[in-house]
């Protein structure tokens, strides 16, 4: 398998209303969903696939889709943190707010060069948005 074109990390986020979480996701902070497939309880989702503007993407489950005793449907009872690099965060922000986010940390300069804020979704998981793309993405040959 050629990985030169893959994607590499996959944050995995579990929430108790998948659906909503789909719509808040694409419409409130402008993923793609790229797949879906449905759970085995009523609208529920087993998997979904979103990709982020910039590259990489999330994966996204309902816990009501998974078997209780998932060492992963506990996640849909704790927060969870994702952060995305945006050339706009000024726009993603202005989105996601308008989409009902609730702000955990205004947009603001940090020392280390990035401009970016904190919102945390309908179910409270936090999704902090910046400029800073790291520095495994500042030359470092792979």
């Amino acid at each position: 398998m050629d990985t030169k074109n893959v994607t590499g990390v996959w944050p995995t986020l579990v929430y108790a209303n998948g659906q909503a979480a789909l719509k808040f996701l694409t419409e409130g902070l402008g993923f793609t969903l790229t797949a879906s497939y449905a759970g085995a309880a009523p609208e529920s989702i087993a998997h979904a696939e979103l990709a982020w503007p910039t590259g990489g993407g999330v994966m996204v489950s309902s816990a009501d889709a998974k078997d209780t005793s998932d060492e992963f449907s506990a996640f849909a009872d704790r927060t969870q943190s994702v952060y995305l690099v945006h050339d706009d965060p000024d726009r993603v922000f202005a989105t996601a707010t308008a989409a009902g986010a609730t702000v955990v940390r205004a947009m603001r300069e940090e020392d280390y060069g990035s401009r970016g804020f904190t919102i945390a979704d309908p179910e409270g998981n936090l999704w902090s948005v910046g400029t800073y793309g790291g520095e495994l993405s500042t030359g470092v040959e792979q």
